[in-house]
């Protein structure tokens, strides 16, 4: 479903929910205002409502948005940016597309910017963000927030049981504690594990897991590695971990029904983004103070959290490249996350992002509990290098080519299948693999 040009349908990632309906077209023009194109995430929307009485007020740039759900918004963009029209001088991006972006000259470097901004401190965003929104060694995106994976589950559950969690678990202790927590409450699962299709629902922790177990979508050369014995032995242990202690309905349970699971109790343990924990940790949460954060489970790496981040990128052919770039200097600067702690509450900052965040003591006072798991598992994040093999594109729970989305939801319908006992993951595997080589002959042929 991908096109050549870019990502014209795109499934969500899944790595948060979307929240609130947004809308509004394009205001009016002149010299001092911007057109900002964005997704309608709560921090976006939070964006919104402050940015007329700060940013607006501070240098008189008057910024026109339009909001709208993720999948509408990534149609949108594909459209404006693979047409250079111009209309629109900044959109909310992914550190999937922004790559993809500058490769094709749709989105304009930002070094230059950066370079003369002293306030911004581009040392201060962190590292593995920024490699992941660059290209050849250039910058083209700035992260708004940001997110890793961990392992998060019910610390009373398992002293219940007489279980500890190790910081740094392998993913066969992790399968082993799933196996003696399965029942330690009525209707508790022991984990919860994406099954629902999708290259961003399934495919994000699933890849993960690949990568760890040795595996990988494809080698360096491009050949395809999806029937592979370590892609296959990574999927097999995820679809019987899952379907041996995994929660109820687990080929439909994506990002939303895992939070809601552990959330009500009927998990003991998710593995999914470092995000979650704000809600999860949130006043009204039943599971408040419960719960204990430990780095995503491994096998053969160092570390195999993913990566992922909602950031800014200026289209080529914006003719207001200097306001745009004020703009995201504020909205991805540390005195924006200043004011929506004082203005809407710590818990509400944009984070993941910027070293200082970790360190202002009144994020840490809502946050204490996930805050260092969180920039750890950022920070151990390698998108160059996430598994034991060079790999042809950057990405950790993806493959960064524009061909991806459709691949990896493709391969997913058949694994999720295999989740609900209709095939075998060696049949889903061996189908991926021929669609895998449909990809890769592509690269080969034009040597890249």
């Amino acid at each position: 479903m991908a096109t050549t040009t870019g990502l014209s349908v795109a499934v969500a990632l899944g790595l948060s929910a979307c929240a609130g309906w947004g809308g509004g077209g394009i205001g009016g023009g002149g010299p001092n205002s911007i057109n900002v194109l964005m997704v309608n995430n709560p921090q976006m929307v939070d964006l919104q409502k402050l940015t007329a009485e700060h940013f607006t007020k501070e240098t008189g740039i008057s910024v026109n948005f339009t909001v709208l759900p993720e999948n509408d918004v990534r149609d949108k963009i594909s459209q404006e940016f693979t047409s250079q029209s111009g209309q629109y001088d900044i959109a909310s991006l992914s550190n999937f597309e922004i790559p993809i972006y500058a490769k094709a000259g749709w989105v304009a470097p930002m070094d230059g910017f950066i370079a003369k901004d002293t306030g911004f401190d581009q040392a201060d965003i962190l590292k593995p963000m920024t490699t992941s929104l660059s290209s050849e060694g250039k910058i083209y995106g700035e992260p708004f927030y940001g997110e890793s994976s961990f392992l998060m589950y019910r610390k009373d559950v398992l002293e219940s049981k007489g279980l500890t969690m190790p910081a740094h678990p392998t993913w066969q202790q992790v399968a082993d504690i799933a196996a003696k927590v399965d029942g330690a409450k009525p209707g508790m699962a022991g984990i919860c594990l994406r099954g629902q299709p999708g290259w961003g629902q399934l495919f994000a922790p699933l890849t993960t897991v690949v990568n760890t177990f040795g595996g990988t979508w494809f080698e360096k050369d491009w050949t395809p590695k999806v029937n592979a014995p370590e892609f296959t032995e990574a999927t097999s242990f995820y679809v019987d971990l899952v379907r041996k202690h995994g929660e109820k309905g687990a080929p439909q349970a994506g990002f939303t029904e895992c939070l809601n699971n552990l959330a009500q109790g009927n998990v003991a343990m998710w593995y999914d983004a470092t995000s979650a924990a704000g809600s999860l940790e949130a006043q009204d949460s039943p599971v408040k103070g419960k719960l204990g954060y430990v780095a995503a489970p491994v096998v053969k790496t160092k570390s195999s959290g993913w990566l992922y981040a909602w950031a800014w990128s200026i289209q080529q052919a914006s003719t207001k490249k200097d306001n745009a770039w004020k703009f995201i200097s504020w909205a991805s600067g540390k005195d924006y996350e200043k004011l929506v702690g004082q203005e809407l509450g710590w818990s509400k900052v944009p984070a993941g992002k910027r070293a200082s965040t970790y360190e202002n003591p009144d994020y840490l006072k809502v946050a204490q509990s996930f805050a260092v798991p969180t920039k750890e598992a950022i920070e151990s994040a390698d998108p160059e290098n996430p598994g034991v093999q060079p790999r042809p594109a950057i990405g950790i729970q993806f493959v960064d080519i524009p061909e991806f989305p459709s691949l990896g939801t493709q391969v997913s319908q058949d694994v999720s299948a295999a989740i609900a006992g209709k095939t075998s993951v060696k049949d889903a595997l061996d189908k991926g693999q021929q669609l895998a080589d449909d990809v890769a002959q592509r690269y080969q042929e034009r040597g890249q």
